[in-house]
């Protein structure tokens, strides 16, 4: 979404200031291919910035995509540090695009709490210290606890996260 953003924000600013051709050099092999109608849009979340940037499109005269190897994309980071200088006359962000695509119901929790009222580590914790799963727990979640408390151990009452290099967080 940051490489579709950031494309669209540049596409914007040279709108802005009429530009009416325009060759657009990008290290994102994936947005290059997609804008390009080349690779298939699996991700949907994306689809709306790829109508955004075929809209935006319409408004140039030529404009050509081209995809630059990161190993070769000196050039692309220049114009990349470039752009980042330059203040947008009126803004300089860019509008949130919103994407209503409900295929399952979603839900969340809040961080802190659960809805019984412990703080969200404690099964993992109650897990390293006894061994034991909540009551009500299925086989899919004790499996998910299970995973989940390999990425922690306990020193004391204090529940540390593992880290790669075994450094404590």
């Amino acid at each position: 979404m940051a490489e579709y953003e950031a494309c669209i924000l540049g596409l914007r600013l040279a709108i802005d200031i009429n530009v009416q051709e325009l060759p657009v050099i990008g290290d994102s092999d994936l947005l290059v291919n997609q804008v390009l109608g080349e690779w298939a849009m699996k991700n949907t979340t994306i689809l709306p910035y790829l109508h955004c940037i075929q809209e935006l499109i319409k408004r140039f005269t030529k404009i050509e995509f081209k995809h630059v190897p990161r190993i070769q994309n000196d050039f692309a980071d220049v114009l990349a540090t470039l752009s980042s200088m330059i203040q947008h006359p009126d803004k300089n962000f860019i509008d949130p695009i919103p994407i209503g695509i409900h295929k399952q119901p979603a839900y969340g929790d809040d961080v802190e709490k659960k809805i019984d009222g412990d703080p969200w580590f404690h099964d993992v914790k109650k897990y390293l210290e006894r061994g034991e799963y909540p009551e009500t727990a299925t086989h899919t979640q004790k499996r998910t606890l299970r995973r989940l408390a390999n990425h922690f151990f306990q020193r004391g009452r204090i529940l540390y996260r593992r880290t790669p290099d075994l450094g404590l967080l």
